[in-house]
């Protein structure tokens, strides 16, 4: 749900998904040359992959803070939607109407809808968002990242957090053929006697139709499962443990929870996952993963399974800060998120105000408030949930993944081979 998207990340799952079947208009974008940022976007890099992403990260983040944002950053943001609802990863110009040629995408756009909605007053772009999410909805009821290609976890996780945060019900939102997005969603679980990933979720099968693990696809899975967005606030955990189940039948709702419990006992020896190195790295060892560990807490919270995160959040609070100040907004964003569901305070992470830091890589925001209270993991969140009526499933309630991402979900939405 987060951080995630980053050119590499989205470059390696357009080779790995994409390149052999992709029509011309689902090839990843070039990057955009050299010149002077638009005002209003948050962060100083190219934003040609993750601009509306990270600028939808920032603006949920800041709004669970208390923090009201410029209005600047806001109107940056509802510019960039095309009138036909959906949002692009970046447009460099929108005094052009979009086009065919226009390559919009799912991920952006699920985040954009998350973070209008949370601020309140733009009903329409909401509503015009969740249209164009609907009708680029794949006959197995999933999504993909640009429209047309085959669904995937994470984008199929975001768009239901999507759906959850407009108090829609997601599972209501059929395809042509009748399934619903969690008729995708546990599509890519892995069974719990998978002895490699047990309980996690694929991004999407491999060339031969195998599910292999993926920790950044299993925390937006998670959350997508229990009718989440990328905001949640985590129930009190209670200390039980988490535990993979395999009925004849998991509702949405137990592959959600087994994918919590694959989580847990990722994070249980060194705290945090591990990515693989990038192609061509002289090292071959695997790479403390910032962006999915966050969401992995974020995860955990929402299932109730805080304590099971406490370890990862320690690691978090010690080594993050490098991580978050190469990584900008999207990072900064994530580690509020991860600690507002985890219970924590933001503004001291580690010692660490994350909130003064995310503010610093845009424009100044309206007004803050004082720091609040620690928040109890019990208190009750503006999350909702949503999903189909079978077994305990939940519907919707009340607040999103976040991938995928990339990451909520991500900024590595794309990333796809992680064990």
């Amino acid at each position: 749900m987060s951080v995630r998207r980053s050119a590499a990340a989205l470059a390696t799952a357009s080779a790995v998904f994409c390149v052999a079947a992709a029509p011309a208009a689902t090839a990843a974008p070039t990057p955009s040359p050299s010149a002077a940022l638009p005002a209003g976007l948050y962060g100083t890099k190219d934003p040609t992959y993750d601009g509306v992403w990270r600028q939808s990260l920032a603006l949920l983040a800041q709004d669970v803070v208390k923090t009201v944002p410029a209005e600047q950053a806001v109107d940056w943001l509802t510019a960039q939607q095309c009138e036909n609802g959906g949002f692009a990863s970046y447009r460099a110009d929108v005094s052009k109407p979009c086009d065919a040629k226009t390559m919009l995408d799912t991920n952006a756009t699920a985040a954009a809808v998350q973070a209008l909605r949370a601020l309140g007053d733009h009903g329409d772009a909401v509503d015009k968002g969740l249209e164009w999410l609907k009708s680029v909805q794949n006959e197995d009821g999933g999504w993909s990242y640009n429209p047309g290609m085959p669904s995937d976890a994470n984008s199929t996780s975001v768009v239901i957090g999507a759906f959850a945060a407009a108090k829609a019900r997601p599972g209501e939102v059929k395809s042509k053929s009748g399934k619903s997005p969690f008729d995708a969603l546990v599509t890519f679980a892995l069974p719990c006697a998978d002895k490699a990933g047990g309980g996690a979720f694929a991004y999407q099968p491999d060339k031969a139709g195998k599910l292999l693990a993926n920790g950044d696809a299993t925390a937006a899975a998670v959350l997508a499962g229990l009718g989440r967005g990328l905001v949640v606030s985590g129930p009190e955990a209670d200390g039980s443990p988490a535990v993979c189940d395999s009925p004849a039948k998991a509702t949405p709702e137990q592959s959600a929870r087994n994918g919590a419990a694959y989580l847990a006992g990722a994070l249980a020896k060194t705290g945090h996952l591990d990515s693989p190195p990038l192609p061509g790295a002289t090292d071959p060892a695997p790479l403390p993963d910032f962006g999915n560990t966050a969401d992995a807490v974020l995860a955990l919270s929402a299932a109730g399974h805080g304590d099971k995160a406490d370890k990862s959040v320690q690691w978090l609070e010690k080594n993050s800060a490098a991580w978050a100040k190469d990584g900008g907004p999207a990072a900064y964003a994530q580690l509020i998120l991860a600690a507002h569901a985890h219970g924590d305070d933001p503004r001291n992470f580690g010692g660490a105000d994350l909130v003064r830091q995310l503010n610093e890589t845009g424009p100044a925001p309206l007004s803050t408030t004082a720091p609040p209270a620690p928040r109890a993991q019990g208190d009750a969140g503006e999350e909702n949930k949503g999903g189909d009526s079978a077994g305990i499933w939940w519907i919707v309630g009340a607040g999103l993944a976040a991938g995928a991402g990339i990451g909520i979900l991500i900024s590595g939405r794309r990333k796809n081979k992680q064990q």
